[in-house]
């Protein structure tokens, strides 16, 4: 997380929202052979206490689940280079916006008799965002259905802690920061850094004293 308190103002149930709405993250887990990692869509609970996901089972984390794991789950969101020239006033250095939450907790695999709900409810918060009818599990044979189950493991992540960084020029004034708002919108990777710039009403973007 970045060291500048002015970018770490977002308030959990921003920063929570985040992770909901992105739905997808890399694990980071240390095991006797060395650090590994998955990159994993999550599913948060409706009292923002647990993700839930779903591993391949010959996943390195998944085979060092036989006891749970502390973990690092780090989402990341809109993030692009920031030009000096686009702020419009001297002696700026260049920088780098972005958006990430870490959260720490414990992973632990659950119950195979799990695993059809925790795909039915990661698939229905992904199609509900589509512009089509839903597909549902109940759309396969059964019978092939069943063998792709047996090859991922259904798992927990309970969160203990949370950090995040909306860094996205709330040390500049508000006019400055608009100003390079508008130029990152010219970028070519630009235009969802852009759009979080222009919201200085949310407690992150707020201007340093």
């Amino acid at each position: 997380m970045h060291p500048n308190p002015i970018f770490r103002k977002t308030t959990d149930t921003r920063a929570l929202a985040f992770v909901r709405e992105r739905a997808f993250g890399q694990i980071t887990a240390i095991s006797p052979d060395g650090l590994l990692a998955a990159h994993v869509p999550v599913l948060l609970s409706e009292d923002a206490q647990t993700l839930d996901l779903h591993l391949v089972c010959s996943n390195p984390i998944a085979r060092a689940l036989a006891d749970p794991l502390n973990v690092l789950l780090t989402v990341t969101g809109p993030n692009g280079y920031v030009s000096p020239d686009w702020y419009g006033v001297d002696d700026q250095v260049p920088t780098w916006n972005y958006v990430a939450v870490e959260i720490r907790g414990t992973l632990e695999m659950l119950g195979q008799e799990s695993m059809r709900d925790v795909l039915d409810r990661q698939t229905a918060h992904f199609e509900d965002q589509l512009p089509k009818p839903q597909w549902t599990t109940a759309k396969m044979t059964p019978d092939v259905l069943e063998k792709m189950i047996r090859q991922i493991v259904p798992c927990r992540l309970t969160i203990t802690d949370m950090q995040s960084t909306f860094k996205l020029s709330q040390n500049k004034p508000d006019d400055v920061r608009q100003r390079a708002a508008d130029a990152m919108a010219q970028s070519r990777i630009g235009m969802e850094v852009m759009a979080l710039m222009r919201a200085p009403t949310n407690d992150d973007l707020k201007e340093a004293p």
